[in-house]
């Protein structure tokens, strides 16, 4: 039997525009989805058991897209499932809905434990490139800042130069808690890249416009996390969330969540992930602040992950 984890994750900044080459923030959080494959003792094929925990609805929605993004990875990674019968199951601490990388996560902890089971002896980047792969069936043409912080963890600015992937590791002081909290949407994020086209077909000179000012704002982002100054890193989060809601980006139970975290006295807070559905992000950090802001909106029936960013 082959096991693998690989971690969620939040996006601080700069979720929809990396394929535009606006840098991103992204931070590996401390859950994660375990894969296990073991080899069948008859069978043609691959059987799933998925157990993950989710937002209500989220893997009926997916299940085609899992099992396109399976078939796409065992026949990249060149595993016989005619010769090697396998059942692929699925658990983990990660809460699986829209904008926490649960996607990503299932991709990761799939390659991992494909390659101890079939000892392939790939390297942590041959698996971050898997995870890659196996995105292509969720998203269209994937990023690849998920998958990258799903594989290396931590916090880091991503950012694609030219067509080349790139990220460098952003050294935090010391972790610090958010709070996300789920709309209860799932978000088809393959289909966000239109609406992106759209924005830019119709008034091309401030999309442009809108993309530098979030290339700057992640430039101070990190410039604020590496300072550790934290009320300016919630001011660009509020400030950026500003932005994706005039792009429609946001959505409206997002934004009331966004706005209740910061009437509570949350630092700031944006939509993280693709958007239009999925998590919010709002920063709170020390114990007490990420208990006050995520009991309160489980209090009123959302669905939230406490966690912290700039640790694993």
């Amino acid at each position: 039997m082959g096991k693998g984890t690989a971690f969620g994750k939040t996006i601080l900044i700069g979720d929809q525009f990396v394929l535009r080459e606006v840098p991103a923030i992204v931070s590996s959080i401390p859950l994660e989805t375990e894969c296990t494959v073991e080899r069948l003792p008859e069978g043609d094929g691959w059987v799933l058991e998925d157990n993950r925990i989710e937002v209500p609805g989220y893997k009926k929605k997916k299940e085609q897209q899992q099992i396109d993004s399976i078939k796409h990875m065992l026949e990249v990674m060149k595993i016989d499932v005619k010769k090697y019968p396998l059942k692929i199951t699925y658990g983990g601490s990660l809460l699986a809905g829209s904008g926490v990388g649960a996607s990503a996560a299932h991709c990761v902890s799939l390659a991992r434990a494909l390659n101890e089971e079939f000892n392939l002896g790939l390297s942590i980047d041959e698996i971050n490139h898997f995870g890659w792969e196996g995105e292509f069936a969720y998203h269209g043409t994937p990023s690849g800042v998920d998958n990258t912080a799903s594989t290396y963890g931590g916090l880091i600015q991503y950012h694609i130069k030219k067509g080349e992937k790139t990220w460098q590791r952003i050294n935090l002081k010391e972790p610090v808690e958010v709070v996300l909290g789920n709309s209860g949407v799932t978000a088809d994020t393959s289909k966000l890249d239109d609406h992106v086209e759209e924005q830019e077909k119709n008034d091309p000179n401030l999309f442009q416009e809108r993309l530098q000012t979030i290339a700057l704002q992640s430039q101070a982002m990190k410039k604020a996390l590496e300072n550790y100054d934290l009320p300016k890193v919630g001011d660009i989060m509020t400030a950026n969330h500003e932005i994706l809601i005039k792009m429609d980006l946001s959505h409206e139970t997002l934004i009331y969540l966004c706005n209740k975290a910061r009437e509570l006295g949350a630092l700031g807070a944006k939509v993280t992930g693709g958007g239009r559905g999925g998590y919010m992000n709002a920063l709170t950090p020390g114990k007490e602040l990420q208990e006050k802001v995520a009991s309160a909106m489980e209090k009123e029936g959302y669905k939230v992950i406490r966690a912290t960013v700039g640790g694993v």
